[in-house]
Protein backbone atom coordinates (compact mmCIF):
# COMPACT_ATOMS: atom_id res chain seq x y z
CA UNK A 1 0.00 0.00 0.00
CA UNK A 2 1.50 3.27 -0.92
CA UNK A 3 2.06 5.99 2.01
CA UNK A 4 0.53 9.27 1.52
CA UNK A 5 4.14 10.29 2.81
CA UNK A 6 4.78 9.18 -1.12
CA UNK A 7 1.84 10.77 -2.96
CA UNK A 8 2.92 14.23 -1.91
CA UNK A 9 4.50 15.38 -5.43
CA UNK A 10 8.21 16.69 -6.28
CA UNK A 11 7.82 19.77 -8.36
CA UNK A 12 9.74 23.20 -9.12
CA UNK A 13 8.10 24.84 -6.18
CA UNK A 14 9.68 22.38 -3.60
CA UNK A 15 12.56 20.92 -5.29
CA UNK A 16 15.56 23.02 -7.30
CA UNK A 17 18.82 21.23 -8.41
CA UNK A 18 21.53 22.43 -5.93
CA UNK A 19 24.50 24.28 -7.33
CA UNK A 20 26.87 27.30 -5.84
CA UNK A 21 25.84 29.88 -9.11
CA UNK A 22 22.65 31.29 -7.08
CA UNK A 23 25.16 32.40 -4.31
CA UNK A 24 26.73 34.89 -6.30
CA UNK A 25 23.20 35.87 -7.21
CA UNK A 26 21.91 36.42 -3.96
CA UNK A 27 24.95 38.01 -2.51
CA UNK A 28 24.59 40.50 -5.71
CA UNK A 29 21.18 41.15 -5.04
CA UNK A 30 21.61 41.50 -0.48
CA UNK A 31 25.10 43.36 -0.68
CA UNK A 32 25.43 45.34 -4.43
CA UNK A 33 27.99 47.18 -2.77
CA UNK A 34 29.99 45.59 -0.99
CA UNK A 35 33.42 44.82 -2.00
CA UNK A 36 34.01 41.15 -3.74
CA UNK A 37 36.91 41.25 -5.04
CA UNK A 38 40.34 43.17 -4.31
CA UNK A 39 43.32 42.92 -6.65
CA UNK A 40 46.11 45.05 -6.15
CA UNK A 41 43.99 48.80 -6.01
CA UNK A 42 41.52 48.01 -8.27
CA UNK A 43 37.97 46.72 -6.72
CA UNK A 44 34.89 45.07 -7.81
CA UNK A 45 31.63 45.17 -5.83
CA UNK A 46 29.36 42.37 -5.61
CA UNK A 47 26.87 43.83 -7.96
CA UNK A 48 29.85 44.49 -10.93
CA UNK A 49 31.22 40.57 -10.09
CA UNK A 50 27.75 39.23 -10.99
CA UNK A 51 27.57 41.47 -14.05
CA UNK A 52 30.96 40.50 -14.92
CA UNK A 53 30.25 36.57 -14.86
CA UNK A 54 27.12 37.04 -16.93
CA UNK A 55 28.78 39.07 -19.60
CA UNK A 56 31.29 35.95 -19.63
CA UNK A 57 28.13 33.70 -19.76
CA UNK A 58 27.02 35.65 -22.23
CA UNK A 59 29.91 36.18 -24.65
CA UNK A 60 30.36 32.29 -24.09
CA UNK A 61 27.27 31.74 -25.59
CA UNK A 62 27.80 34.21 -28.61
CA UNK A 63 30.60 32.25 -29.59
CA UNK A 64 28.68 28.52 -29.64
CA UNK A 65 29.81 27.20 -26.14
CA UNK A 66 27.32 25.94 -24.37
CA UNK A 67 26.69 22.71 -21.99
CA UNK A 68 29.06 20.20 -21.74
CA UNK A 69 31.62 22.12 -23.55
CA UNK A 70 35.03 22.77 -21.66
CA UNK A 71 36.39 25.97 -21.34
CA UNK A 72 39.97 26.09 -19.99
CA UNK A 73 41.88 28.74 -17.98
CA UNK A 74 45.30 29.41 -17.67
CA UNK A 75 45.19 32.49 -15.08
CA UNK A 76 47.38 32.96 -11.84
CA UNK A 77 45.05 34.12 -8.71
CA UNK A 78 43.11 36.67 -10.63
CA UNK A 79 39.39 38.36 -10.94
CA UNK A 80 39.21 36.59 -14.10
CA UNK A 81 39.78 33.13 -12.32
CA UNK A 82 36.75 33.74 -10.03
CA UNK A 83 34.94 34.83 -12.66
CA UNK A 84 34.92 32.22 -14.59
CA UNK A 85 34.22 29.86 -11.55
CA UNK A 86 30.62 31.11 -12.27
CA UNK A 87 30.15 32.14 -15.89
CA UNK A 88 31.56 28.73 -17.29
CA UNK A 89 28.98 26.92 -15.70
CA UNK A 90 26.17 30.00 -16.13
CA UNK A 91 26.67 29.11 -19.83
CA UNK A 92 26.38 25.66 -19.00
CA UNK A 93 29.94 24.33 -19.78
CA UNK A 94 32.63 23.12 -17.94
CA UNK A 95 35.07 25.34 -16.03
CA UNK A 96 39.05 23.17 -16.54
CA UNK A 97 41.22 25.31 -14.53
CA UNK A 98 44.87 24.57 -15.60
CA UNK A 99 48.06 24.12 -13.36
CA UNK A 100 50.25 27.20 -14.16
CA UNK A 101 53.01 24.77 -13.27
CA UNK A 102 52.75 21.69 -15.46
CA UNK A 103 54.97 21.82 -18.65
CA UNK A 104 53.77 22.23 -22.49
CA UNK A 105 53.46 18.59 -22.95
CA UNK A 106 51.15 17.70 -20.18
CA UNK A 107 48.65 20.88 -20.58
CA UNK A 108 48.60 19.79 -24.33
CA UNK A 109 47.42 16.30 -23.51
CA UNK A 110 45.14 18.06 -21.00
CA UNK A 111 43.48 20.52 -23.53
CA UNK A 112 42.96 17.70 -25.81
CA UNK A 113 41.53 15.44 -23.40
CA UNK A 114 38.70 17.45 -22.12
CA UNK A 115 38.68 18.94 -25.65
CA UNK A 116 38.78 22.89 -24.98
CA UNK A 117 37.05 24.87 -27.06
CA UNK A 118 38.01 27.72 -25.78
CA UNK A 119 41.13 29.17 -23.33
CA UNK A 120 41.20 31.92 -21.00
CA UNK A 121 45.32 32.83 -20.82
CA UNK A 122 47.16 35.05 -18.96
CA UNK A 123 49.68 36.89 -20.85
CA UNK A 124 52.63 35.67 -19.08
CA UNK A 125 51.70 32.64 -19.30
CA UNK A 126 51.28 32.27 -23.48
CA UNK A 127 54.99 31.16 -24.29
CA UNK A 128 53.72 27.49 -22.51
CA UNK A 129 49.97 27.51 -24.04
CA UNK A 130 51.81 28.57 -27.43
CA UNK A 131 53.90 25.50 -26.58
CA UNK A 132 51.25 22.95 -25.46
CA UNK A 133 48.93 23.81 -28.38
CA UNK A 134 51.83 21.50 -30.50
CA UNK A 135 50.56 18.80 -28.31
CA UNK A 136 46.82 19.03 -28.16
CA UNK A 137 44.96 16.79 -30.53
CA UNK A 138 41.60 17.69 -31.79
CA UNK A 139 40.26 21.43 -32.68
CA UNK A 140 42.13 24.60 -31.29
CA UNK A 141 40.16 26.24 -29.04
CA UNK A 142 39.62 30.29 -29.32
CA UNK A 143 42.38 31.92 -27.17
CA UNK A 144 40.94 35.23 -24.78
CA UNK A 145 44.09 36.90 -23.42
CA UNK A 146 44.22 38.31 -20.22
CA UNK A 147 46.39 41.17 -19.81
CA UNK A 148 46.67 41.89 -15.75
CA UNK A 149 46.26 45.61 -15.05
CA UNK A 150 47.98 45.53 -12.02
CA UNK A 151 51.17 44.60 -14.35
CA UNK A 152 52.85 46.03 -17.36
CA UNK A 153 53.09 43.37 -20.14
CA UNK A 154 55.13 43.43 -23.34
CA UNK A 155 54.68 41.91 -26.70
CA UNK A 156 52.19 41.13 -28.87
CA UNK A 157 48.56 39.60 -28.66
CA UNK A 158 48.25 36.03 -28.88
CA UNK A 159 44.68 35.09 -28.37
CA UNK A 160 41.81 35.77 -30.96
CA UNK A 161 40.52 38.63 -28.50
CA UNK A 162 41.57 40.25 -25.26
CA UNK A 163 39.72 39.66 -21.94
CA UNK A 164 38.32 42.59 -21.02
CA UNK A 165 36.92 42.77 -24.71
CA UNK A 166 35.33 39.53 -24.63
CA UNK A 167 33.08 40.50 -21.65
CA UNK A 168 32.43 44.15 -23.14
CA UNK A 169 30.61 41.61 -25.89
CA UNK A 170 28.53 39.99 -23.73
CA UNK A 171 25.10 40.64 -21.78
CA UNK A 172 25.41 42.01 -18.03
CA UNK A 173 21.55 40.92 -17.83
CA UNK A 174 21.97 37.63 -19.64
CA UNK A 175 19.75 35.72 -18.32
CA UNK A 176 21.78 32.27 -17.49
CA UNK A 177 19.94 29.09 -15.94
CA UNK A 178 19.99 26.50 -13.42
CA UNK A 179 21.45 23.21 -14.38
CA UNK A 180 19.43 21.12 -15.86
CA UNK A 181 20.03 18.46 -13.64
CA UNK A 182 22.50 18.77 -10.32
CA UNK A 183 24.10 15.89 -11.81
CA UNK A 184 25.46 17.82 -14.36
CA UNK A 185 29.16 18.71 -14.94
CA UNK A 186 30.49 22.24 -13.27
CA UNK A 187 34.25 21.83 -13.20
CA UNK A 188 37.06 19.38 -14.51
CA UNK A 189 40.20 18.71 -12.47
CA UNK A 190 43.49 16.62 -13.68
CA UNK A 191 45.26 14.54 -11.32
CA UNK A 192 49.21 14.49 -11.69
CA UNK A 193 49.11 11.27 -13.57
CA UNK A 194 50.08 8.88 -10.87
CA UNK A 195 50.60 5.95 -13.29
CA UNK A 196 50.48 7.28 -16.75
CA UNK A 197 48.54 10.24 -18.20
CA UNK A 198 46.49 12.63 -15.70
CA UNK A 199 43.13 11.70 -15.65
CA UNK A 200 40.19 14.33 -15.81
CA UNK A 201 37.88 14.48 -12.65
CA UNK A 202 34.70 15.81 -12.73
CA UNK A 203 33.08 17.81 -10.80
CA UNK A 204 29.13 18.01 -9.97
CA UNK A 205 26.55 21.14 -9.29
CA UNK A 206 25.53 19.59 -6.10
CA UNK A 207 28.91 18.55 -4.80
CA UNK A 208 30.06 22.02 -5.52
CA UNK A 209 27.43 23.51 -3.64
CA UNK A 210 27.77 20.94 -0.34
CA UNK A 211 31.53 21.41 -0.51
CA UNK A 212 31.45 24.88 -0.61
CA UNK A 213 28.77 24.87 2.25
CA UNK A 214 31.13 22.72 4.64
CA UNK A 215 34.03 24.73 4.15
CA UNK A 216 32.27 27.82 5.68
CA UNK A 217 31.36 25.88 8.51
CA UNK A 218 34.96 24.10 9.46
CA UNK A 219 36.40 27.40 8.59
CA UNK A 220 33.83 29.13 10.98
CA UNK A 221 33.18 31.83 7.83
CA UNK A 222 31.30 34.56 9.61
CA UNK A 223 29.38 37.50 8.14
CA UNK A 224 31.61 39.22 5.24
CA UNK A 225 34.63 37.29 5.29
CA UNK A 226 37.93 38.52 4.07
CA UNK A 227 39.97 35.32 1.70
CA UNK A 228 43.21 35.51 0.72
CA UNK A 229 43.99 33.63 -2.50
CA UNK A 230 47.17 32.05 -1.19
CA UNK A 231 45.68 28.64 -2.69
CA UNK A 232 45.65 27.96 -6.30
CA UNK A 233 42.17 28.27 -7.58
CA UNK A 234 43.05 25.55 -10.50
CA UNK A 235 44.06 23.27 -6.88
CA UNK A 236 40.74 21.08 -6.93
CA UNK A 237 38.84 24.32 -8.09
CA UNK A 238 40.34 26.68 -4.68
CA UNK A 239 38.97 24.03 -2.35
CA UNK A 240 35.46 25.33 -3.42
CA UNK A 241 36.24 28.41 -2.38
CA UNK A 242 35.52 30.52 -5.34
CA UNK A 243 32.07 29.72 -4.38
CA UNK A 244 32.31 29.68 -0.50
CA UNK A 245 32.97 33.03 -0.32
CA UNK A 246 30.04 34.36 -1.73
CA UNK A 247 27.60 32.79 0.70
CA UNK A 248 28.42 35.16 3.03
CA UNK A 249 29.59 37.77 1.26
CA UNK A 250 33.21 37.95 1.62
CA UNK A 251 35.84 39.76 0.03
CA UNK A 252 38.32 37.78 -1.89
CA UNK A 253 41.71 39.28 -2.07
CA UNK A 254 43.58 38.17 -5.11
CA UNK A 255 47.35 37.65 -4.98
CA UNK A 256 49.01 37.07 -8.11
CA UNK A 257 52.45 36.15 -6.54
CA UNK A 258 52.78 34.13 -3.17
CA UNK A 259 55.47 36.02 -1.45
CA UNK A 260 55.93 36.69 2.65
CA UNK A 261 55.92 40.39 1.86
CA UNK A 262 52.74 40.33 -0.28
CA UNK A 263 50.92 37.93 2.52
CA UNK A 264 51.67 40.22 5.16
CA UNK A 265 50.84 43.31 3.61
CA UNK A 266 47.55 42.13 2.12
CA UNK A 267 47.00 40.84 5.72
CA UNK A 268 47.49 43.69 7.36
CA UNK A 269 45.81 46.04 4.89
CA UNK A 270 42.81 43.92 3.50
CA UNK A 271 42.06 42.80 7.15
CA UNK A 272 42.29 39.08 5.98
CA UNK A 273 40.24 36.96 8.29
CA UNK A 274 40.79 33.32 6.32
CA UNK A 275 43.35 31.73 3.83
CA UNK A 276 44.51 28.22 3.22
CA UNK A 277 47.64 26.74 1.69
CA UNK A 278 50.58 24.11 1.91
CA UNK A 279 53.26 23.72 4.00
CA UNK A 280 55.66 26.21 1.87
CA UNK A 281 53.02 29.27 2.93
CA UNK A 282 52.88 28.72 6.65
CA UNK A 283 56.87 28.78 6.14
CA UNK A 284 57.44 32.16 4.32
CA UNK A 285 54.69 33.47 6.77
CA UNK A 286 57.16 32.05 9.76
CA UNK A 287 60.53 32.98 8.20
CA UNK A 288 59.93 36.16 7.15
CA UNK A 289 62.05 38.99 7.86
CA UNK A 290 61.11 41.40 10.85
CA UNK A 291 60.78 44.59 8.31
CA UNK A 292 58.42 42.83 6.61
CA UNK A 293 56.18 41.39 8.84
CA UNK A 294 53.23 43.36 9.82
CA UNK A 295 51.18 43.77 13.34
CA UNK A 296 47.53 42.37 13.42
CA UNK A 297 44.88 42.71 16.38
CA UNK A 298 42.86 40.11 15.32
CA UNK A 299 43.29 35.90 14.86
CA UNK A 300 43.30 34.60 11.42
CA UNK A 301 42.30 30.84 10.56
CA UNK A 302 44.02 29.07 8.54
CA UNK A 303 43.54 25.97 6.57
CA UNK A 304 46.29 23.86 5.61
CA UNK A 305 46.82 20.41 3.91
CA UNK A 306 49.66 18.06 3.52
CA UNK A 307 51.70 16.78 5.93
CA UNK A 308 50.11 17.41 9.72
CA UNK A 309 52.25 20.63 11.25
CA UNK A 310 55.46 19.81 12.99
CA UNK A 311 54.60 21.21 16.86
CA UNK A 312 57.27 24.13 16.48
CA UNK A 313 55.09 25.52 13.33
CA UNK A 314 52.02 25.03 14.95
CA UNK A 315 53.39 27.26 18.08
CA UNK A 316 55.22 29.54 15.34
CA UNK A 317 52.05 30.31 13.69
CA UNK A 318 49.59 30.79 17.02
CA UNK A 319 51.95 33.40 18.26
CA UNK A 320 51.75 34.89 14.85
CA UNK A 321 48.56 35.70 15.10
CA UNK A 322 47.28 32.66 12.88
CA UNK A 323 44.65 29.97 13.84
CA UNK A 324 45.64 26.64 11.69
CA UNK A 325 43.39 23.44 11.03
CA UNK A 326 44.61 20.74 9.72
CA UNK A 327 42.24 19.31 6.63
CA UNK A 328 43.33 16.29 4.39
CA UNK A 329 41.32 15.45 0.25
CA UNK A 330 41.79 14.34 -2.73
CA UNK A 331 41.14 15.87 -5.94
CA UNK A 332 38.25 13.49 -6.07
CA UNK A 333 35.93 14.72 -3.43
CA UNK A 334 36.43 18.49 -3.89
CA UNK A 335 39.38 18.91 -2.42
CA UNK A 336 39.58 19.32 1.70
CA UNK A 337 36.66 16.72 3.01
CA UNK A 338 38.38 15.35 6.42
CA UNK A 339 39.16 17.93 9.30
CA UNK A 340 41.20 17.27 12.32
CA UNK A 341 38.36 18.60 14.41
CA UNK A 342 40.04 19.75 17.73
CA UNK A 343 38.27 19.12 20.89
CA UNK A 344 38.56 21.82 23.53
CA UNK A 345 39.26 19.10 26.30
CA UNK A 346 43.08 18.54 24.78
CA UNK A 347 44.17 21.47 25.56
CA UNK A 348 44.74 19.79 29.13
CA UNK A 349 46.76 17.55 27.66
CA UNK A 350 50.74 17.32 27.30
CA UNK A 351 52.74 18.29 24.60
CA UNK A 352 53.76 15.29 23.09
CA UNK A 353 49.64 14.03 23.90
CA UNK A 354 48.94 16.25 21.84
CA UNK A 355 51.25 16.17 19.22
CA UNK A 356 49.81 12.96 18.59
CA UNK A 357 46.27 14.00 18.40
CA UNK A 358 47.14 16.73 15.55
CA UNK A 359 49.38 13.93 13.47
CA UNK A 360 45.95 12.41 12.31
CA UNK A 361 43.59 13.65 9.72
CA UNK A 362 40.83 13.78 11.54
CA UNK A 363 36.84 13.10 10.75
CA UNK A 364 34.48 13.73 8.32
CA UNK A 365 33.42 17.02 6.94
CA UNK A 366 29.90 17.50 7.83
CA UNK A 367 29.23 17.42 4.06
CA UNK A 368 30.69 13.67 3.18
CA UNK A 369 28.34 11.35 4.17
CA UNK A 370 31.22 8.17 4.90
CA UNK A 371 34.74 8.05 5.95
CA UNK A 372 36.26 4.28 6.90
CA UNK A 373 38.98 2.46 6.86
CA UNK A 374 38.76 -0.98 4.90
CA UNK A 375 41.06 -3.29 3.93
CA UNK A 376 41.30 -3.38 0.15
CA UNK A 377 40.75 -6.82 -1.08
CA UNK A 378 37.85 -7.87 1.32
CA UNK A 379 36.32 -4.92 2.39
CA UNK A 380 35.97 -5.75 5.28
CA UNK A 381 35.68 -2.80 8.22
CA UNK A 382 39.58 -2.54 10.13
CA UNK A 383 39.10 -2.59 13.77
CA UNK A 384 39.26 0.63 15.44
CA UNK A 385 42.57 0.11 16.80
CA UNK A 386 44.73 2.96 15.71
CA UNK A 387 46.79 -0.04 14.38
CA UNK A 388 45.46 -2.14 11.89
CA UNK A 389 46.13 -0.49 8.05
CA UNK A 390 43.79 -0.48 5.35
CA UNK A 391 43.01 1.74 2.86
CA UNK A 392 40.77 4.88 3.54
CA UNK A 393 37.77 5.42 1.66
CA UNK A 394 34.98 7.86 1.28
CA UNK A 395 31.44 7.82 0.49
CA UNK A 396 28.66 10.33 -0.19
CA UNK A 397 27.89 13.79 -2.17
CA UNK A 398 31.11 15.31 -2.78
CA UNK A 399 32.53 12.42 -4.68
CA UNK A 400 33.74 12.96 -7.98
CA UNK A 401 30.86 12.32 -10.91
CA UNK A 402 33.70 9.91 -12.02
CA UNK A 403 37.00 9.68 -14.58
CA UNK A 404 36.20 11.54 -17.85
CA UNK A 405 36.31 9.21 -21.06
CA UNK A 406 37.41 6.52 -18.08
CA UNK A 407 35.23 4.17 -17.07
CA UNK A 408 37.64 1.21 -16.10
CA UNK A 409 39.68 3.62 -13.72
CA UNK A 410 36.29 5.10 -12.12
CA UNK A 411 34.70 1.45 -11.97
CA UNK A 412 38.20 0.65 -9.81
CA UNK A 413 37.63 3.70 -7.70
CA UNK A 414 34.35 3.16 -7.08
CA UNK A 415 34.46 -0.76 -6.36
CA UNK A 416 32.52 -2.10 -3.34
CA UNK A 417 30.32 1.06 -3.13
CA UNK A 418 33.46 3.38 -1.78
CA UNK A 419 35.60 5.67 -3.31
CA UNK A 420 39.07 4.17 -3.04
CA UNK A 421 41.87 6.97 -2.34
CA UNK A 422 44.72 4.51 -2.48
CA UNK A 423 46.06 6.14 0.50
CA UNK A 424 46.41 3.71 3.72
CA UNK A 425 45.90 4.19 7.58
CA UNK A 426 44.16 3.43 10.70
CA UNK A 427 41.01 3.94 12.32
CA UNK A 428 41.59 4.97 16.26
CA UNK A 429 38.87 3.86 19.03
CA UNK A 430 37.44 7.69 18.51
CA UNK A 431 36.86 7.52 15.01
CA UNK A 432 39.35 9.85 13.82
CA UNK A 433 41.71 8.73 10.73
CA UNK A 434 45.56 8.77 10.01
CA UNK A 435 47.21 8.19 7.46
CA UNK A 436 49.95 5.76 7.43
CA UNK A 437 51.29 5.42 3.80
CA UNK A 438 51.02 6.03 0.15
CA UNK A 439 49.83 3.66 -1.58
CA UNK A 440 50.74 4.98 -4.80
CA UNK A 441 54.06 6.69 -3.56
CA UNK A 442 53.16 10.28 -4.38
CA UNK A 443 54.58 13.20 -2.60
CA UNK A 444 53.09 15.84 -1.87
CA UNK A 445 55.69 19.25 -2.29
CA UNK A 446 54.20 22.39 -1.49
CA UNK A 447 50.31 21.21 -1.60
CA UNK A 448 51.44 19.89 -5.35
CA UNK A 449 51.50 15.88 -5.56
CA UNK A 450 54.41 14.44 -7.42
CA UNK A 451 54.04 10.94 -8.71
CA UNK A 452 57.47 9.17 -8.19
CA UNK A 453 56.70 6.87 -11.22
CA UNK A 454 57.09 9.77 -13.26
CA UNK A 455 60.18 11.45 -11.98
CA UNK A 456 61.33 7.76 -12.55
CA UNK A 457 60.58 7.38 -15.73
CA UNK A 458 62.27 10.38 -16.67
CA UNK A 459 65.56 9.63 -15.18
CA UNK A 460 65.34 6.08 -17.00
CA UNK A 461 65.37 7.82 -20.43
CA UNK A 462 68.79 8.78 -19.54
CA UNK A 463 71.55 6.28 -21.37
CA UNK A 464 73.63 5.86 -18.23
CA UNK A 465 70.95 5.23 -16.17
CA UNK A 466 70.43 1.20 -15.30
CA UNK A 467 67.74 1.61 -12.68
CA UNK A 468 65.95 4.40 -10.35
CA UNK A 469 63.75 4.81 -7.20
CA UNK A 470 62.70 7.78 -5.86
CA UNK A 471 60.64 8.96 -2.61
CA UNK A 472 59.88 11.76 -0.28
CA UNK A 473 62.63 13.11 1.34
CA UNK A 474 61.37 15.68 4.64
CA UNK A 475 61.97 19.41 3.75
CA UNK A 476 61.13 21.97 6.33
CA UNK A 477 60.10 24.50 3.47
CA UNK A 478 57.96 22.74 0.97
CA UNK A 479 56.74 19.42 3.56
CA UNK A 480 58.18 16.54 1.36
CA UNK A 481 60.68 16.90 -1.92
CA UNK A 482 61.82 14.08 -4.58
CA UNK A 483 64.88 12.50 -3.58
CA UNK A 484 66.23 10.09 -6.11
CA UNK A 485 68.39 6.77 -5.92
CA UNK A 486 70.28 6.17 -8.90
CA UNK A 487 72.04 2.76 -10.20
CA UNK A 488 74.18 3.84 -13.15
CA UNK A 489 75.82 1.94 -15.99
CA UNK A 490 79.76 0.80 -15.61
CA UNK A 491 81.54 3.72 -16.74
CA UNK A 492 79.22 6.70 -16.53
CA UNK A 493 79.96 10.28 -15.68
CA UNK A 494 76.40 11.18 -14.65
CA UNK A 495 76.79 13.74 -11.43
CA UNK A 496 74.15 15.26 -9.22
CA UNK A 497 74.01 18.59 -11.06
CA UNK A 498 73.50 16.37 -14.51
CA UNK A 499 71.21 14.24 -13.01
CA UNK A 500 68.86 17.06 -11.87
CA UNK A 501 69.07 19.26 -14.93
CA UNK A 502 68.48 16.12 -17.17
CA UNK A 503 64.63 16.02 -15.19
CA UNK A 504 64.44 19.65 -15.38
CA UNK A 505 64.82 19.53 -19.26
CA UNK A 506 62.08 16.57 -19.13
CA UNK A 507 59.65 17.23 -15.98
CA UNK A 508 58.03 20.58 -14.84
CA UNK A 509 60.48 21.85 -12.45
CA UNK A 510 58.68 21.34 -9.31
CA UNK A 511 58.57 17.56 -9.87
CA UNK A 512 62.37 16.79 -10.18
CA UNK A 513 64.34 15.71 -7.53
CA UNK A 514 65.90 18.24 -4.94
CA UNK A 515 68.65 15.62 -4.21
CA UNK A 516 70.34 12.04 -6.52
CA UNK A 517 71.94 9.57 -4.36
CA UNK A 518 73.84 7.34 -6.73
CA UNK A 519 74.76 3.62 -5.82
CA UNK A 520 73.16 0.30 -5.73
CA UNK A 521 69.26 0.14 -4.94
CA UNK A 522 68.52 -2.32 -2.46
CA UNK A 523 66.12 -4.91 -3.70
CA UNK A 524 64.44 -8.22 -2.33
CA UNK A 525 64.74 -11.83 -3.69
CA UNK A 526 62.40 -10.80 -6.08
CA UNK A 527 64.29 -7.97 -7.77
CA UNK A 528 61.66 -5.65 -6.17
CA UNK A 529 63.23 -2.35 -5.04
CA UNK A 530 63.23 -1.67 -1.30
CA UNK A 531 61.44 1.84 -1.32
CA UNK A 532 61.45 1.33 2.27
CA UNK A 533 64.64 1.32 2.96
CA UNK A 534 65.28 4.45 0.73
CA UNK A 535 63.07 6.34 3.21
CA UNK A 536 65.14 6.02 5.76
CA UNK A 537 67.74 6.89 3.95
CA UNK A 538 66.25 10.09 2.54
CA UNK A 539 65.37 11.17 6.00
CA UNK A 540 68.79 10.60 7.06
CA UNK A 541 70.19 12.55 3.97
Amino acid sequence: MTSPYDQLPQTPANHQPLTPLPFLERAAMVFPDHPAIKHGDLSWSYAEFYERSRRLASALRAHGIGKNDTVSTLLHNTPPQLEAHYGVPMAGAVLNALNTRLDAETIGFILGHGEAKAVIVDKELTPVLRAALDHMSGPRPIIIDYIDPTLEVDGAPFGAIEYEAFLASGDPGFDWGMPGDEWDAITLNYTSGTTGDPKGVVYHHRGANLLATGNVVTAAMGKHPVYLWTLPMFHCNGWCFPWSVSINAGTHVCLRYVRDDAMYDAIARRRVTHLCGAPIVMSLLLNASEDVRRDFDWRVEFLTAAAPPPESVLAGMASAGFDVTHVYGLTEVYGPAVVNEWKRDWDALSAPEQAAKKARQGVRYAALEGLTVLDPQTMAQTPPDGETMGEVMMRGNVVMKGYLKNAAATEKAFAGGWFHTGDLGVMHPDGYVQLKDRSKDIIISGGENISSIEVEEALFKHPEVISAAVVAMPDEKWGETPCAFVELRDGATLDEAAAIAWCRDHLAHFKCPRKVVFGELPKTSTGKIQKFVLRERAKET
